[in-house]
């Protein structure tokens, strides 16, 4: 199915014979339902992840009409509606959109928006409501979402006349995209849908009081970052996404290399430079790698950049790079200081500052220093990464198995990851080369994420390799939408690693609570024969032997695949710093 993304006011058909649209004159008489659809398409949106229901009726009525223009795919639950809205917009760059109807439908998307929001991601939730009269009387399926959803959104606004909705959809998409993106809500009553207003085609201009989406550079806060840079003799660049939301990854290049400045990435950040540079020292986090965990409290200087010093990268704080001086750039001024203090703050755009600071700062190298990561990369490959990769047990690892993956797609692939220890497997054991090749829950931890995420990451670019990496446990909340995935055609492919356990609580369980596990236990299908019964491709491998050639053939199929890997049920993810310790007092076992 292709969907024609000629300007709106040149395109007539329908997709319904008899129901051709007449070309929109500069004035016309138009409802509040075909607005949105029309505002939507306007403003280059050209999917929707959805769910119908009483209170958006009319807006899919008016659906039928743009089908076009606007690809509606059904999902089958309105948490896989958000999550395939997040995918799609961690790939293409631009706001994902989700519709649902109201109260349980609009309450169903909160997981999924605080997530979002967390991990700075640009979605456009639109919720139907109940008409204007009945607002507050609790009304069938009412329900206040704004103030439900307002802690976690950007922005939000509730429409109860349909000449309102063309400037908030456009407000909407504005205010999501730009600054620090984030998610935002419109909710519109059924009467603003059914009625009717003369439109007018407006250049929404957004100023909006107290609202800064790029905050001018304060040079002076350059200046002083180029000194104290130039002035360290143990410095780390903290990468995180907003390098990559910025797009800002030749700048990074530009300042590391020419000061010769080791760097780590934050779970979000993988990728913002190859894994394969001579500078970039490893993951940094809970499950990161042992260099820049033990490392980082003997650093004499700390470059933060779009980064917000999340409790799993600094551990305790009271304990966390006590001899570091703090340069911390971020678009968001609130992060600045928040967790850690910063001697130097820059409140600037990602690409900006990187710029400036390459430009500022003095030519250098510091072998000596590189080389003692280097020297802690033995430690763990010896330790670590040697019986992840090569066990000598009969049964596959997770680490393995993602290795493999890595090996067999060239690190070219983009991979969706659910939350759990699969997660720390494929961020430590992928190497990504390309910027934006994993998407995953970062700040929220949202399980059920991956498989709807990789639906709207796969609509969003089909010419990428997308690979959806998830646990068994994590699967099972949101498996459901194998159904949209087939009915919609879409060739996600999917690797559960199924353990038969909540692998990460487990192994909390065993070296917290003395091996006491409490229901942590999952008596699971076979997963590749539930995705049969949906009309997927799928294959189950519980053999070392048989991962490259299940690997290949997934990859190698034009269709959805679904690759069930039985691996061992009580591997353990290491490095790790125990909950409440500092970086320096990492375990190796």
């Amino acid at each position: 199915m292709t969907y024609d993304a000629a300007v709106l006011t040149e395109e007539r058909k329908t997709g319904h014979p008899g129901r051709e649209r007449e070309p929109v004159p500069p004035t016309r008489t138009m409802s509040g339902a075909e607005a949105l659809a029309f505002s939507l398409v306007r403003g280059g949106v050209r999917v929707v992840f959805g769910y119908p229901g009483g209170a958006i009726m009319p807006v899919y009525d008016a659906l039928l009409d743009y089908e076009n223009e606007l690809r509606h795919v059904l999902v089958r639950h309105e948490q896989g509606a958000i999550h395939a809205a997040q995918g799609y917009a961690r790939v293409s760059g631009e706001p994902g959109v989700c519709l649902t109807t109201s109260g349980p439908g609009a309450t169903n998307l909160i997981t999924g928006i605080a997530d979002a929001k967390m991990d700075s991601t640009p979605v456009v939730c639109i919720t139907g409501q109940v008409v204007s009269a009945m607002l507050g009387s609790d009304a069938f399926q009412e329900t206040d979402v704004l103030s439900v959803s307002a802690p976690v959104t950007k922005w939000s606004c509730k429409i109860t006349r349909p000449e309102d909705i063309p400037a908030a959809v456009s407000k909407a998409l504005y205010v999501a995209r730009t600054g620090r993106p984030g998610p935002v809500l419109i909710d519109i009553t059924k009467d603003a849908q059914f009625g009717t207003f003369e439109y007018r085609p407006v250049e929404h201009e957004h100023r909006i009081p107290g609202y800064e989406p790029r905050p001018r550079l304060d040079e002076d806060a350059v200046a002083s970052a180029c000194r104290l840079i130039d002035e360290a003799r143990k410095p780390l660049v903290l990468v995180g996404q907003g390098v990559l939301l910025s797009g800002a990854q030749d700048e990074l290049r530009h300042l590391v290399e020419r000061a010769g400045l080791p760097f780590a990435c934050t779970l979000l950040g993988l990728g913002a430079l190859p894994a394969r540079h001579p500078l970039y020292v490893g993951l940094l986090g809970m499950h990161g790698n042992y260099g820049p965990n033990i490392k980082t409290d003997e650093c004499d200087l700390l470059l933060a950049v779009g980064m917000r010093f999340d409790d799993r990268v600094t551990g305790s704080l009271a304990k966390y790079a006590r001899g570091a001086r703090v340069v911390h750039v971020d678009i968001d001024a609130s992060e600045i200081g928040k967790n850690v203090p910063a001697e130097v703050g820059i409140v600037a755009d990602a690409k900006e500052a990187l710029a400036a600071l390459a430009e500022g700062v003095a030519s250098a190298s510091h072998d000596a220093w590189l080389a003692e990561f280097r020297a802690c990369d033995e430690i763990e490959r010896e330790r670590v990464i040697e019986g992840d990769l090569f066990p000598g047990t009969p049964g596959i690892r997770m680490a393995e198995v993602i290795h493999r993956l890595s090996e067999r797609t060239g690190g070219r692939a983009t991979l969706v990851a659910d939350v759990g220890q699969h997660q720390m497997a494929a961020a430590r054991y992928y190497r990504f080369d390309e910027g934006n090749t994993l998407i995953t829950s970062g700040g929220a931890g949202t399980m059920g994420f991956a498989l709807p995420a990789a639906m709207g990451a796969v609509v969003a670019r089909p010419d990428l390799p997308i690979v959806g990496v998830i646990g068994d446990g994590g699967f099972q909340m949101t498996l459901q939408e194998l159904g949209a995935i087939v009915q919609e055609g879409i060739p996600v492919k999917a690797v559960i690693l199924n353990n038969g356990y909540l692998g990460m609580v487990r192994q909390w369980q065993e070296m917290f609570f003395a091996r006491r596990y409490s229901a942590i236990e999952l008596k699971n299908p076979n997963f590749a024969q539930v995705a049969a019964a949906f009309g997927m491709d799928g294959r189950q491998v519980t053999e070392r032997g048989e991962l490259d050639a299940a690997i290949d053939e997934m990859m190698a199929s034009e269709a959805a695949f679904l690759l069930e890997v039985v691996v061992e049920r009580e591997e353990n993810v290491f490095p790790m710093v125990p909950a409440g310790a500092g970086c320096s007092e990492i375990r190796l076992e």
